[in-house]
Parts: C-alpha cells; sequence; structure tokens
C-alpha cells in the first residue's frame, strides 16, 4: 500500500493471499479511486475464477509461466492505452463483496495460546476488537488474540449476529441491553458483561437500518 502511494503505478499484479492484509483488503482499503490497473494472481477455485472474469482486468493462475505473464501484461497495456480502465475500480470492489458474500461462514474459532489451540464457538463471542496486526477477542471476563484482520474476521462471522460499530470494533447484537445518546451524535452501546463501547457516527445509520430504522 505504501508503494502504491508512492510511486502511483498503472498496474499492479496482486497476489490474492498475503500475510497481514490480502489483496480484497489491499482493494478495499487504496479504494477503487486510488487503485490502479489489477492483475490478480491467484489459486483460487474455479468458482472464484469465474468471478474474476466477469469483474477484474485478469487474472494469473498460479502456477503460471512467462508466456502467460506477457499476454497479462499486453492484454493490461491495450487497456491502458485504449483507456478503458473507467469502471474497473467498481468492478473490483463489487468482485470483493461477491466473494465475501460467498464465503461459508464459520460457527467455530481455533485460537492459539501459550502453545495450547482454543476451539472457541462464535456465539459465545461478546465483541471484537482490532489489534495491530491481531483482533483480540472478548468472551466474558476472558480474551483471545487471533491473528486476523477487521475486515477478514468480519467477513467470517455471520452478519446476522455480528455487527460493526467502528472502525475497530464489532459486537455481537445478542449481547447489547441498551444503547444511550453519547456525545457529538456518537451513542454508548452497553453490552449485558457491563462493557460500554462507541457506535461512532459513521456506523449510526447502518445500525439502524439493521434494527428497522428504529429511533435512537
Amino acid at each position: 500500500m505504501a508503494a502504491l502511494e508512492q510511486h502511483t503505478p498503472d498496474l499492479v499484479f496482486l497476489d490474492v493471499q498475503m500475510p497481514g492484509l490480502n489483496g480484497f483488503e489491499v482493494l478495499e482499503a487504496v479504494g477503487p479511486e486510488k487503485m490502479p490497473l489489477v492483475v490478480f494472481v491467484t489459486a483460487y477455485d474455479q468458482h472464484a475464477l469465474r468471478a474474476f472474469q466477469v469483474r477484474a482486468l485478469d487474472y494469473l493462475l498460479k502456477p503460471f509461466d512467462r508466456d502467460r505473464f506477457k499476454d497479462a501484461l499486453q492484454r493490461a497495456r491495450a487497456h491502458i492505452q485504449r483507456d478503458e480502465t473507467g469502471d474497473l475500480g467498481r468492478r473490483l470492489l463489487a468482485l470483493v463483496k461477491d466473494l465475501r458474500r460467498d464465503q461459508p461462514k464459520t460457527d467455530r474459532l481455533v485460537v492459539k495460546s501459550g502453545g495450547r489451540l482454543f476451539f472457541l464457538r462464535t456465539d459465545e463471542i461478546d465483541w471484537v476488537e482490532a489489534a495491530g496486526n491481531y483482533v483480540r477477542l472478548h468472551v466474558g471476563s476472558a480474551s483471545h488474540l487471533l491473528r486476523e484482520t477487521m475486515n477478514a474476521i468480519e467477513g467470517r462471522l455471520d452478519p446476522e449476529k455480528f455487527f460493526r460499530i467502528h472502525r475497530s470494533r464489532m459486537v455481537n447484537m445478542e449481547r447489547i441491553q441498551e444503547m444511550q445518546p453519547w456525545l457529538n451524535g456518537e451513542y454508548a452501546v452497553l453490552l449485558r458483561t457491563g462493557t460500554r463501547l462507541t457506535l461512532s457516527r459513521g456506523y449510526r445509520e447502518k445500525l439502524q437500518d439493521r434494527l428497522g430504522r428504529i429511533t435512537v
């Protein structure tokens, strides 16, 4: 992401599976307006490849050879020369949403701690917060670190149960006890455990839609 900002390339070959942020999360973080043309490098299955064909400029399926790489490069160069890149950013974000929607939701997470493995049911989680390259899962008075990004864990959890209330926090809807007006249009979200979290203004309307447009 730093290289994209510094060099502003016309084209990037983007691997889907990377440590830290994966390729899809890079797209979301950079945004369609600033993202250059993308050729995905991937080992995804046929379902995802069909989506790439529809939404993305091109993809390279691992393992690929020099001829296939040259073909992708020539195709990208032709798009740039014909200036046919206008809607590719929107198509890439649509691809991310399509793939995330099709991912199976998990009801159990495996957490490593002190050389041991904990099998944690997702419905036991009260809330989730970002913690650098990890997320912290709060379960009652305990918490567990999981090497995931917020976007990745949001994609794995059931959207009918978990809701993003802040850029760095997500809450189990069944754990909410009440909501109270707070400062500058924000709200305090009080959980049944007594934990008080903040609902930022940017997520307030989404939560109202989720709750059926009730007045809060």
